[in-house]
């Protein structure tokens, strides 16, 4: 009887150790998942993603692939997107005193980064994706359209949520991590307008998101990208620090549309979205799509720091 128990007792044993044994297997396929550990937090899911070029990764970026989002590539708390290694990025030529215009951000790694205007359709759907997914964002709020004044262009379909939250659903956006930035008051053609008209609509609106949001915007996107020297001064003169453009638009159902002739992404590329009905659907397909093609998301500001060679994008 004893013997027997013992025996069982050997069993139990060596079935415990033969399931340590194959965890520790599954754990090292897994490539030191950190769900793997004991109950431990950070590790290997909390780390900084490396890019690779690999001929068998094919260019990935990990921080966007084996299922991850591509937004998670930053510590839990800090910045939102992945950030540029030392020496990554190369110094942008910034002539002169007035902001610089950048289209795009010059590095060799495979991230973009996500940028998104005007401000009518605000889709709470959206903001959980955000939020819940560490997704970076920088957003280019322009007054009347987050205020719901006039009627938005009817190109992007009928909308369901226009102007609901006003500046409170941009104050989400905003504790989410999204920065907000400056998109004008009513979005004019800036070319046609003097230059004291011009400050109107851009000091304007800096004063409009500061009252708002508790602070003042470092960057500016001119309506239509149109824009002219007087545009560049009253930027300046109303504490913006660089004119942001972009190198791709994203189209209703999260198409791109490539201003290259090769229609394809680039590592350093700006993409412009707008607040469009069907934004929370659309954006899950383009995040998607940037992750299928091996792209990670960028944190804008982290890169526009090391780009411009400062400590901030001033």
């Amino acid at each position: 009887m004893g013997r027997g128990r013992r025996q069982r007792g050997s069993a139990r044993t060596a079935g415990r150790v033969t399931a340590r044994a194959a965890l520790a297997v599954v754990c090292a396929v897994a490539a030191g998942a950190a769900g793997c550990s004991s109950g431990r937090t950070g590790g290997a899911a909390d780390a900084q993603p490396q890019a690779t070029d690999a001929p068998g990764a094919q260019g990935r970026d990990p921080g966007a692939s084996r299922g991850r989002r591509p937004g998670r590539g930053a510590e839990p708390g800090g910045p939102t997107g992945v950030t540029p290694r030392p020496g990554e990025v190369a110094r942008l030529d910034v002539p002169g005193p007035l902001p610089p215009v950048i289209s795009s951000i010059p590095t060799k790694r495979k991230v973009v980064f996500l940028t998104i205007d005007d401000g009518w359709e605000q889709d709470p759907g959206f903001v959980r994706q955000v939020r819940e997914q560490r997704i970076p964002i920088t957003v280019f709020a322009m007054r009347d359209a987050v205020e719901a004044k006039g009627t938005p262009d009817p190109a992007g379909g009928q909308g369901r949520y226009v102007g609901a939250g006003k500046w409170g659903y941009f104050r989400e956006l905003r504790d989410a991590g999204a920065p907000i930035e400056n998109h004008t008051l009513t979005h004019p053609d800036l070319r046609r307008l003097g230059y004291e008209a011009q400050r109107r609509e851009i000091c304007g609106a800096s004063q409009v998101v500061k009252k708002e949001l508790g602070t003042r915007p470092a960057l500016f996107r001119p309506p239509f990208g149109a824009y002219g020297a007087d545009t560049l001064k009253a930027a300046k003169s109303c504490g913006i620090r660089a004119v942001l453009l972009w190198t791709a638009t994203v189209q209703p159902g999260g198409k791109i549309a490539y201003q290259v002739p090769d229609k394809r992404l680039r590592p350093g590329d700006i993409l412009l979205l707008h607040f469009r009905p069907n934004l929370d659907r659309d954006f899950r397909v383009l995040v998607r799509k940037i992750e299928r093609r091996g792209f990670a998301l960028g944190n804008l500001q982290a890169y526009l720091e090391a780009a411009m060679g400062r400590t901030g994008p001033g």
